[in-house]
């Protein structure tokens, strides 16, 4: 069997059987501190397919980060076939500054596949697609809500995509649906030099979660396992099958006032449930927020106090929501608290 050639990234060369962090240089600050993109590369003896995993394109979504931390800690990758790339922070500038943004205000992922002389956004853009995307076979980016909201663990795919649909569910997220593709993400700029993107989602802006730490980085194993990219030892079992939703629904604040959510996310509703309600600050004027159609709550909103239009609720919609809220609390009885010896 002929050996592995190194894999090449930057200007370093990394041998088969080792795993190496390396800067890429992006800008320099304005203090003349250098700022990188750093990629941990986890490459195999054997062949398998290249796969990235990236974070913190939003600078202030930092569950992946962390979800990225503990995949990078997990003993299964000491045997991986192919390779990993890891980038555990894309958006530096916003990642620093707790900002979803770059400084000059610009979303990262609406600006891809960049320019090498564009602006400070799509300079960064073009770096992280020729030196980490275009150099993989297929990825899994990782976000979390907005700040002030919170997300169920799910896993977006583009529609009519079989392959996705594949690994998908074995991520095995709670809830699996399709989200279709926006001029200028990651996904669009990815698809069309051929790579496959899974979008997880799960968690808040600038807080962790621990459910969603896990099912991130447990997911992300059961994928590389389902490429042939590890063994099945340390790999946990997904404990139900995903909630697949090919439709959702965003509720609003039907006036401004204090909100009030009697729900939470993974929480099933039927038309006419009360998820919530809108009152003013004097109590005599109240606007209830009812459920239309059967589903689970994906998303909702940790704010009390809203203007009118406001997004409040985000719900996945199913026929078979009882059923489905079953299985995600399979799913919240597998995710023990924190133990820094359980990583995943």
């Amino acid at each position: 069997m002929a050996r592995r050639k190194p894999f090449e990234i930057g200007n370093t060369s990394v041998k088969p059987g080792t795993r190496e962090r390396v800067d890429i240089p992006v800008s320099t600050l304005s203090n003349h501190t250098p700022v990188n993109l750093s990629v941990e590369v986890v490459h195999g003896r054997r062949a398998g397919p290249v796969m990235f995993v990236s974070a913190a394109i939003h600078g202030d979504e930092v569950i992946g980060v962390e979800i990225v931390r503990r995949l990078l800690r997990a003993a299964s990758l000491n045997k991986i076939a192919g390779t990993l790339l890891a980038v555990p922070i894309v958006n530096t500038f916003g990642f620093l500054n707790h900002s979803r943004y770059l400084p000059d205000r610009r979303d990262l992922n609406r600006v891809f596949p960049g320019l090498s002389e564009g602006s400070m956004a799509s300079q960064l853009a073009h770096i992280f697609m020729e030196q980490v995307v275009a150099r993989s076979d297929v990825g899994i980016d990782l976000h979390s809500a907005a700040i002030h909201r919170s997300n169920l663990p799910q896993i977006r795919l583009t529609p009519g995509n079989a392959r996705l649909e594949e690994l998908g569910r074995a991520f095995g997220a709670p809830v699996m649906m399709e989200s279709k593709l926006r001029e200028g993400s990651l996904r669009m700029a990815a698809e069309e030099v051929g790579v496959d993107v899974l979008l997880y989602e799960g968690g808040e802006g600038l807080r962790f979660d621990e459910f969603a730490a896990r099912a991130g980085a447990s997911g992300i194993l059961r994928v590389m396992r389902h490429l042939g990219m590890i063994g099945a030892k340390g790999v946990p079992k997904a404990r139900a099958v995903p909630m697949r939703a090919a439709r959702s629904t965003w509720y609003r604040a039907p006036r401004g006032g204090l909100f009030r959510g009697y729900l939470a996310v993974g929480d099933a509703v039927q038309p006419g449930t009360v998820m919530g309600a809108v009152a003013n600050a004097f109590g005599d004027i109240e606007s209830e927020v009812q459920a239309e159609e059967s589903g689970i709550i994906i998303g909702r909103t940790n704010m009390p106090v809203v203007y009118e239009g406001d997004a409040l609720f985000h719900v996945a919609e199913t026929p078979r929501a009882e059923a489905a809220a079953e299985g995600i609390s399979a799913h919240l009885d597998a995710a023990p608290l924190y133990d820094e010896d359980e990583i995943i």
